[in-house]
């Protein structure tokens, strides 16, 4: 059959989509969102990512088209990621909405002779990732703004999550993380940290899990997530793909660790400590703008930490099985360390 898009690469060459993903199922995920057809490219992706990501161009408008796989994904977990975007950009949250299809559907399943998959079409977010702009801010701007702003758009997000009632449900945190899925994918080579993993899931479940505390999180909130627009400072969030229930304090502990980069080259240990903190009281003043945070809950973001630090490291297990690769334990040597030895984590 005559093709219904125009492949292109980042040199805007045409090329084959062969050795990708099939055709047909871009052209039939194409055909279910746009009337007319339409050019695009592949957008990189990272090692170990599950989905596949276009950025469509139609009528001088940009869309991501996302191609996700479904082995271990029901077409309900992407039904319930989609709704509560759809919901936090209805309710003025910073984030690229979702398209509904042309038969008026939010997620839609994609078969032919592969493997089914699930496709949403996505906003195209304002600006661009900050590693774009080579890590520099708007000109002639504080950086606090910055620290400010992701503050507020994340404090946004929360703020509406904390009002949300889901009609599909996400997954919770313990669903996951517990003592059989880590035995499971950690093997007994590791015992020392599978055991520092299981003393921190014991005080994982004496946290509270109210209302204010506990809710629907983005759970990867970074720099790599959101787009700035460097003409504003405005920030607008996509990929909720890892979304769950959890505590709040999660994504703003992930903030924190991400602090790191702003610190990296001060020497002197007690300035980099100084400034870290002032990157972080500047990302609270913002998040504070929108929603208010736990102070006993706040009082234990060592224990938050830890808890980032243990999705980066189940992640690096769950890549390399999915890729069928031996972990590279220098990948994780850090963190499991400061898991292992009760150690705070200072960056890598």
């Amino acid at each position: 059959m005559e093709s219904y898009c125009q492949w292109y690469n980042q040199e805007n060459k045409s090329i084959e989509p062969e050795g990708v993903v099939p055709a047909d199922i871009l052209d039939t995920a194409l055909q279910l969102y746009f009337q007319l057809p339409c050019v695009f490219n592949m957008i990189p992706g990272h090692d170990g990512g599950r989905n596949l990501a276009f950025l469509v161009k139609k009528d001088d408008e940009k869309y991501v088209l996302r191609l996700s796989s479904m082995d271990d994904r029901r077409e309900e977990d992407f039904l319930a990621e989609a709704e509560f975007i759809h919901y936090l950009a209805q309710h003025g949250a910073p984030v690229t909405d979702v398209i509904p299809s042309v038969n008026g559907k939010l997620v839609e399943v994609v078969t032919s002779s592969q493997k089914p998959v699930c496709a949403c079409l996505f906003e195209y977010a304002k600006g661009k990732l900050l590693c774009e702009n080579q890590y520099r801010y708007r000109e002639g701007v504080p950086i606090e703004e910055y620290f400010y702003n992701t503050g507020k758009a994340l404090g946004a997000i929360h703020r509406l999550s904390k009002q949300y009632e889901p009609s599909h449900r996400r997954m919770d945190y313990s669903d996951k993380y517990n003592k059989e899925y880590i035995d499971q994918l950690i093997s007994d080579k590791y015992k020392n940290l599978k055991q520092a993993i299981y003393r921190r899931l014991d005080m994982f479940a004496e946290l509270p899990r109210e209302a204010e505390d506990y809710g629907l999180v983005h759970f990867d909130f970074s720099d790599g997530n959101y787009h700035i627009d460097f003409s504003t400072g405005d920030i607008t969030v996509f990929d909720f793909d890892n979304s769950l229930y959890c505590w709040y304090m999660f994504d703003l502990a992930n903030l924190w660790i991400h602090g790191e980069g702003w610190c990296r080259f001060i020497r002197k240990k007690e300035d980099k400590k100084a400034y870290w903190q002032h990157y972080f009281d500047t990302v609270l003043e913002g998040y504070r703008s929108e929603t208010d945070v736990s102070e006993d809950l706040l009082s234990k973001i060592p224990l938050f930490i830890d808890m980032v630090l243990i999705e980066n490291i189940v992640d690096e297990f769950e890549c390399c099985e999915r890729e069928g690769e031996k972990l590279d334990f220098k990948d994780i040597k850090t963190k499991a360390k400061c898991l292992i030895k009760d150690l705070p984590y200072l960056g890598e």
